[in-house]
């Protein structure tokens, strides 16, 4: 997993890794999520995916628009 940089200083995401069509992230608790094209869905995915690069904005959109919309808890 790449450690999310967090640019804003203000993120819950710790690490974070990406696939073709999913994003997994581990939240500063230890707690790790994943969502899939399939829920919350693509477009949200692919938001999630951009901001995490870019190491800024993932929490907020996370907040914003996913709440607790992912596809498993992993642990």
């Amino acid at each position: 997993m790449k450690r999310y940089k967090n640019l804003g200083g203000n993120g819950g995401i710790r690490r974070y890794d990406l696939g073709p069509d999913f994003i997994v992230l581990e939240f500063t608790d230890g707690s790790q999520y994943e969502y899939t094209y399939e829920r919350p869905g693509e477009r949200h995915v692919q938001q999630m995916m951009a901001r995490a690069e870019a190491g800024r904005g993932l929490t907020t959109y996370i907040n914003q628009h996913i709440r607790q919309d992912y596809a498993r808890k992993l642990r």
